[in-house]
């Protein structure tokens, strides 16, 4: 694939904004009805008028100086951490999009995950980051400032029981807050929600989803358990050729748009590291090592994830490099991830997440900036690897090396 890769600056730019956006304008989501792609005109503008014509409505008079300011409070309960991100929109006028004003953001380590059998201690993350919402909104905005929490791949890879348990923890934190607790407030978010909502908020923040505007971009999100892909189809093979539950419809801002997306659950980038290393999953965890050629032969540390620790190691009497880890991956995602038609042209994407560590740490990116990659980049920078039992390694999370990080990308 050549697709160009748009590595955004802000890690964190899974903002979450369009679960706001969504709400505001009625977003409903359901699986594209099959009979439908026999009908399909996709236009070259990359966006698709709505199915049935709307009837145009009478306008009223606009307030003269309408401007309002309105906050919410979105929790990311991600697999390697929990973030909270506190936004603030201005709305000037009534018929327009809002705009995002500002937006605080903080993090805690690890996630919500990692209290599986601790629930009362997950909740006390979230309870200390509640306290930097209370330092950023004004007082007077508390009781009409939605709270939400959205819990990903590392609460949708535990046991039911388990992830329900912090759940109910976080919503009586929430119910004890001053803020205002919406309906299904706190739950965890499926894989194709995921994906629209991540495309929904990067084509607000850049500008695609105003009227004005006639091409969108797709998204590529690399998270620590799932990864996931979004994008507008410009041709009616790409819709034809799609497994039927990888098409989704959305109806927004009076336009319909029917996207690809799919969710690769377990293929994040630390639960496919440790799929790789055969431990996802795995039983004899507190003797098990667990050894790849990904890793430098004297490599051995324990990492933790989803609330449980693995042994990992190098393998000291065999060889490390970019053939032997690509392989070892090869055997992990083949046969599973479908390719979409037109992803293998010239397609642009904005990638975050991992992908921008990622890109950061291999010094293919600025770290302030963002940058324009190629998948082939991650590839180029992977085999000059050659040397992983000599680069300084990467505490985040593996204590992996930087190569051995991209090859595993």
């Amino acid at each position: 694939m050549a697709q160009q890769m748009l590595l955004l600056t802000v890690v964190s730019v899974w903002l979450f904004a369009g679960y706001f956006l969504a709400e505001a304008t009625y977003y409903n989501h359901h699986i594209y009805n099959r009979y439908r792609a026999l009908n399909h005109h996709a236009n070259m503008d990359n966006q698709l008028p709505p199915e049935v014509p709307v009837a145009k409505e009478e306008v009223a008079p606009r307030p003269v100086n309408f401007s309002r300011t309105f906050y919410g409070i979105m929790f990311d309960a991600g697999s390697t951490g929990t973030r909270i991100h506190i936004y603030k929109f201005i709305q000037k006028d009534p018929v327009e999009l809002p705009v995002l004003d500002n937006e605080m953001y903080h993090a805690v380590k690890p996630g919500l995950s990692a209290y599986a059998d601790m629930p009362a201690m997950g909740g006390e993350t979230i309870r200390q980051l509640l306290k930097v919402a209370k330092k950023t909104i004004p007082k007077e905005q508390w009781i009409q400032t939605p709270v939400v929490l959205k819990a990903t791949a590392g609460l949708r890879l535990l046991p039911q029981e388990k992830a329900k348990a912090l759940l109910d923890e976080v919503k009586e934190i929430f119910d004890d807050s001053p803020f205002f607790v919406p309906n299904n407030s706190v739950t965890i978010m499926n894989g194709t929600n995921e994906g629209v909502l991540a495309w929904v908020t990067v084509n607000f923040l850049t500008g695609h989803l105003y009227a004005k505007t006639k091409r969108t971009v797709g998204i590529l999100d690399l998270g620590g358990g799932s990864t996931q892909i979004t994008f507008l189809p410009r041709l009616k093979k790409t819709v034809l050729t799609a497994p039927e539950d990888y098409i989704a419809r959305i109806n927004m801002f009076n336009s319909t748009f029917e996207l690809y997306t799919h969710s690769y659950l377990g293929n994040g980038l630390i639960a496919a590291r440790l799929a790789t290393l055969g431990a996802l999953g795995a039983d004899g965890l507190d003797w098990k090592v667990f050894r790849s050629s990904c890793l430098p032969k004297k490599f051995r540390e324990d990492w933790s994830f989803g609330g449980l620790t693995y042994k990992v190691s190098g393998i000291p009497d065999g060889f490390a490099g970019y053939k032997l880890c690509y392989q070892e991956v090869l055997r992990v995602v083949k046969g599973i991830v479908h390719q979409p038609f037109e992803v293998k042209g010239s397609s642009i994407f904005y990638a975050f997440s991992y992908y921008y560590d990622r890109a950061v740490e291999s010094g293919l990116i600025d770290g302030s900036r963002g940058g324009t990659v190629e998948v082939r980049d991650f590839k180029k920078r992977a085999k000059e690897g050659k040397t992983l039992d000599v680069l300084p390694f990467s505490k985040e999370h593996s204590g992996q090396s930087p190569a051995a990080h991209i090859a595993q990308t």
